[in-house]
Formats: C-alpha cells, sequence, structure tokens
C-alpha cells in the first residue's frame, strides 16, 4: 500500500514494541509510503535530554525516521533545532507494519551510530540483545537482527552508505 498525497501529512502513530509491551509510543508526521518504505517526522519524544555520552537527543531534536516493511532495522535521521545534522540512530526490528494509523516496529536491543562526519560508527547494546533470549527463542530471528546490523554497519562505514538507503 503506498501514501497518495492526500495521505501524506496526516498524523500517525509509532508504537515501539519490546519484549511484547509498548515501550514507546509517539505522533509522527507521514511523509511517505511507498509500499515498501515508509517515511515519517517526529520532534525528539523523550522526557527532556538523553545523553548517550556519543550524542545528546534533545527537546527540539527532529526525527526522520525510516522504516521497512521488508528490511529488520529503520534509520532514524537526527538533527537539531536549527536543522544541523546531527548523525544516525539505527535500531534493529522486525518488518514494520502500517495498519490504519499505527506504524508498529519490534525492537530487537541492537542498534548503531554513526555521526554526522561518519568518524564514529558504533554498534550498541549487544549485550542487552544476549541478555534478550532470542537467540534461544527464536534463532531465526536472532540471525536476521545480526545479519541487518553486520548490513547497516557496512553502509555507515562507506561515505554517503546510509544516506544512500533514504534517497
Amino acid at each position: 500500500m503506498s501514501a497518495n498525497s492526500a495521505d501524506q501529512g496526516r498524523l500517525v502513530d509509532v508504537v515501539l514494541v519490546k519484549s511484547g509491551r509498548t515501550k514507546i509510543r509517539y505522533a509522527a508526521e507521514l511523509l511517505t509510503d511507498d509500499g515498501t518504505r515508509i517515511a515519517v517526522r517526529a520532534p525528539w519524544s523523550g522526557d527532556g535530554v538523553r545523553d548517550f555520552g556519543f550524542v545528546r537527543f534533545e527537546p527540539g531534536d527532529v526525527f526522520t525516521e525510516y522504516y521497512w516493511r521488508d528490511r529488520w532495522y529503520a534509520v532514524k535521521e537526527v538533527r537539531d533545532a536549527a536543522g544541523a545534522l546531527k548523525g544516525w540512530y539505527c535500531d534493529i526490528t522486525r518488518p514494520a507494519t502500517l495498519s490504519g494509523a499505527e506504524l508498529v516496529v519490534e525492537d530487537l536491543d541492537l542498534d548503531l551510530w554513526r555521526s554526522a562526519d561518519g568518524t564514529d560508527v558504533r554498534r550498541l547494546d549487544e549485550d542487552e540483545f544476549t541478555e534478550s533470549g532470542l537467540a534461544e527463542a527464536d534463532p531465526e530471528a536472532a540471525a536476521a537482527a545480526v545479519a541487518a546490523l553486520d548490513e547497516l554497519e557496512a553502509y555507515a562505514l562507506v561515505a554517503g552508505g546510509l544516506e544512500s538507503l533514504l534517497a
């Protein structure tokens, strides 16, 4: 299903599910839906500032988020309030589903960060992924998640790589 021009700009609820429970829900503007990839834009929805040490997400930041119905990840372009690119935060997820006004993604713990200048590419939360027990409970999903992280890291390590996914 692709979004027609009447659908563009409508609000959808992005629902991030983890371990069977809603981790976060927030409103986002639907930018595009070509039937495979969905793009939305939303302001930082966290409470206050979240400082990871390598990047800070804070009020005024804007996330342009890309989800796929056939890929095991989401890529989020992060810009500050003035529009300067901070970088890309990538979540490893099961393929997204958009039903009515809900865009649902299941977080599989693994993440990747790439700074705007490309000098900082880091895999995140591999310990949480191991502790989640997914490898034992659903080995195929665990293998798909690890492959997705490897794929994103390969894109992130090449100049323009992540951007090519979003064009």
